[in-house]
């Protein structure tokens, strides 16, 4: 990164940036070691899942922004997040820029949660108007658009649907179908949400803001000014939370809704102060 502006007390460590690194870097460890030693799955626990989940709890909320789905997945976010926020906490203070983290966090679920319930209601739409008329043809239809992915993997799901398409006429399979669809509502509200990313793309929002054409290298290669970064990365997490890609995993509304509620809070503040700090 480019480096031009050098506060007094400037820390290339700062309090709560070395904290956070510490405490996702724990959580990431004890996820591990619990799973593998005592069988204890602490994304079930405290990865945020939707809110009609039987594994919904509401301190998800919080303590999903620690946990990380893998290896990478926690270095690149803990890498974001002390590249892009030992400035801002030295510029901002640790208690605003602290707050300026848990709020996207928080603020990222939120999005993520109101997405989740824009795509399960219409799906569960879309299972009572199949609940009407189970037939065959309905039920592939209902499975390849809504669960591609399932459909598309060898397994029970497909073994059922060729069983069912050299039976047309047996009555006992619509009635399978249907307990087939509540299975499937049920895993979709119980993939957990975890990671950083929503605090972190808030952050990144946050050093775009208030350092708009400070260079940063991407990949260590070339320079970019850090507001181009934040349009990018913005266009990048729309474009594919839109896009709904089968087999996409990643939360791209939790990304956005990171940069929401980051943009929010900071107008709010310079509204208040008249400054961005």
């Amino acid at each position: 990164m480019s480096q031009q502006y050098s506060p007094a007390g400037f820390n290339l460590l700062p309090p709560v940036v070395k904290n956070l690194l510490i405490i996702n870097g724990l959580f990431y460890l004890a996820t591990l070691s619990l799973d593998t030693a005592y069988g204890i799955n602490l994304v079930n626990i405290l990865g945020l899942h939707y809110f009609k989940s039987d594994l919904f709890r509401p301190y998800q909320f919080v303590t999903y922004m620690f946990l990380h789905g893998g290896f990478s997945h926690v270095a690149m976010n803990m890498f974001a997040l002390w590249m892009f926020g030992y400035l801002l906490e030295n510029v901002w203070g640790s208690k605003r820029f602290l707050t300026y983290y848990m709020i996207t966090g928080i603020g990222a679920a939120i999005v993520q949660v109101f997405m989740q319930w824009i795509d399960i209601s219409s799906v569960q739409a879309a299972a009572s108007a199949y609940g009407a008329n189970p037939t065959l043809d309905g039920f592939i239809g209902f499975v390849r658009h809504h669960y591609p992915v399932y459909y598309n993997a060898p397994g029970p799901l497909r073994s059922f649907i060729n069983e069912w398409t050299l039976a047309k006429n047996s009555p006992g399979y619509a009635g399978q179908s249907l307990d087939y669809i509540g299975q499937l509502l049920k895993l979709q509200m119980d993939v957990p949400t975890v990671g950083a990313s929503g605090a972190v793309y808030g952050i990144l929002l946050a050093f775009g803001m208030m350092f708009p054409n400070m260079l940063v290298y991407v990949y260590f290669l070339f320079p970019i000014k850090a507001k181009w970064i934040v349009l990018i990365y913005g266009a990048l997490e729309l474009y594919s939370g839109i896009s709904n890609n089968p087999g996409d995993d990643v939360a791209h509304f939790a990304h956005l809704g990171g940069m929401i509620f980051g943009f929010f809070l900071i107008l709010y503040w310079k509204k208040k102060t008249g400054l961005y700090t």
